[in-house]
């Protein structure tokens, strides 16, 4: 009897743990049926407010910005194509992909000059140049938004955050590690030079160290050398911020 019982009790608990898996399956998939339907509304009600307010999108920086926050919070990617509604109501798509191309121009002119490295305050500037006065505002936020889309062409674009708040875009394929930026980060608070010495004497490295990243970024054109002094300076043209060449 007590052998019968225990069987008994084994498939009860075999058959609740089935019911409760099944009920926990429904749910789940009640749950993100919800989810698509709720994410389904939001995106129609981003369409209305898109077309409502077409030409702020277009015309103000911070509002595309704002706009292009509230895409990504329902992972929303006007930028993914140049088809589609996005493209045909507000035209972002094209707006994104010309900016790209001009940032690719002006990035491949100067690169013989700063070794691939741009501040972005510098970059939005000749931007502006190059598309005149009477063209589209953009702003930073512009800017990084196309070098994202950039990506897609390999390790070429990126951007590198500096102290200040500071921004260096890349547009060469090399890979700077920890010490480069170091590098970079203790040149820009030292009038964009940096010495042996003050290597030294700020980030405490060893001269081996010292010289594979100064050997790596003279390889790169990122900095200059100066041998004037009685101490060699090396410069980085990057963050001459009213360095030009025009």
């Amino acid at each position: 009897m007590r052998r019968g019982i225990g069987i008994q009790v084994a498939q009860k608990q075999t058959q609740t743990q089935k019911q409760l898996q099944n009920v926990s399956e429904q749910l789940n998939t009640e749950n993100i049926n919800k989810i698509k339907e709720q994410l389904l509304v939001f995106k129609e009600n981003l369409e209305i407010f898109a077309t409502k307010h077409k030409k702020d999108i277009i015309k103000n920086p911070e509002f595309r910005k704002y706009f292009q926050d509230m895409c990504n919070m329902i992972g929303v990617d006007p930028l993914a194509s140049n088809k589609g509604f996005w493209c045909q109501v507000l035209g972002v798509g094209d707006f994104y992909y010309t900016l790209g191309v001009q940032i690719i121009e002006i990035c491949l002119k100067y690169r013989s000059s700063n070794g691939g490295l741009m501040e972005m305050d510098t970059l939005a500037e000749h931007l502006r140049k190059l598309r005149g006065k009477n063209s589209q505002e953009i702003s930073c936020d512009d800017i990084e938004c196309s070098i994202s889309k950039l990506k897609v062409l390999g390790n070429g674009f990126n951007i590198i955050k500096v102290s200040g708040g500071k921004k260096l875009v890349q547009s060469v394929p090399c890979e700077l590690n920890k010490d480069h930026t170091d590098i970079i980060i203790l040149a820009q608070d030292n009038n964009a030079s940096i010495t042996q010495s003050l290597i030294i004497s700020k980030l405490k490295w060893s001269e081996e160290r010292i010289n594979n990243v100064i050997n790596f970024l003279l390889q790169e054109s990122i900095i200059w050398v100066d041998e004037q002094s009685t101490e060699t300076i090396y410069w980085f043209p990057s963050l001459w911020s009213s360095f030009s060449f025009e």
